[in-house]
């Protein structure tokens, strides 16, 4: 999963007691920010298969740290230890926490079994990504459609904001599509997690004008 990620960024930004837009959209892509980045540093390793599955040639076969769920909770506790700081909100700090427990549980939906409880074996995932028409459809609906509800649910406060989020809505499609369809290779170089981790910076990046031209509504005025 890939843009999918996003949803309960969305949702969740669109509530006045959450954290900015920006780190609730880092917090879940946190245990990829973390495992592309263990990747450069060869503590985390994966190899491109052809065919591994359905959707792509990832086999993710050494997540110990940052895609065990016990790690998810560890990245999701320190996170919400550094929003609780900045924001004397403990409902903050839950919510991204929430958020980036998240990554694994929607991981658990699509991957193949490569996620572990606490970084050893069972390896687990149901393996949507075996299954591109269910697996594509699940990742379009949660990405666009809680986009969708963030749009509705905060306000305009900008001469620009629907193009900011147009931006961010074209941005998210044409990233997915190059993660579906774009050339594949065998080879495994310092480049794969560079592109990952630039991807989720220029996405991080992209929210913050489309909050800025935003303000959020409360809950009475929320347009349902």
């Amino acid at each position: 999963m890939f843009i999918g990620h996003y949803a309960p960024a969305f949702v969740a930004a669109a509530s006045r007691k959450a954290p900015p837009l920006v780190v609730l959209v880092i917090a879940v892509q946190l245990l990829d920010f973390a495992f592309f980045s263990f990747a450069l540093l060869g503590i985390e390793h994966y190899r491109m298969v052809p065919n591994f599955t359905a959707s792509n040639w990832l086999d993710l076969y050494d997540m110990r740290y940052s895609h065990s769920l016990l790690g998810a909770a560890v990245l999701g506790a320190l996170l919400g230890g550094l929003v609780l700081a900045a924001t004397r909100s403990r409902t903050a700090a839950a919510i991204a926490f929430a958020c980036a427990l998240w990554h694994w549980l929607a991981d658990y939906l699509v991957h193949a079994p490569d996620l572990t409880l606490a970084g050893s074996p069972p390896k687990l995932g149901l393996g949507l990504w075996n299954h591109p028409m269910i697996e594509h459809a699940l990742e379009v609906v949660l990405a666009f459609g809680t986009l969708a509800y963030y749009a509705r649910s905060t306000r305009a406060a900008g001469p620009r904001s629907g193009l900011f989020l147009w931006l961010l809505a074209l941005v998210l499609a044409l990233f997915q599509i190059i993660d579906w369809f774009g050339p594949r290779t065998t080879d495994v170089s310092p480049a794969q997690p560079a592109l990952a981790l630039f991807a989720f910076t220029v996405i991080a990046l992209l929210v913050l004008p489309v909050e800025l031209s935003r303000s959020r509504l409360s809950g009475a005025k929320r347009i349902s």
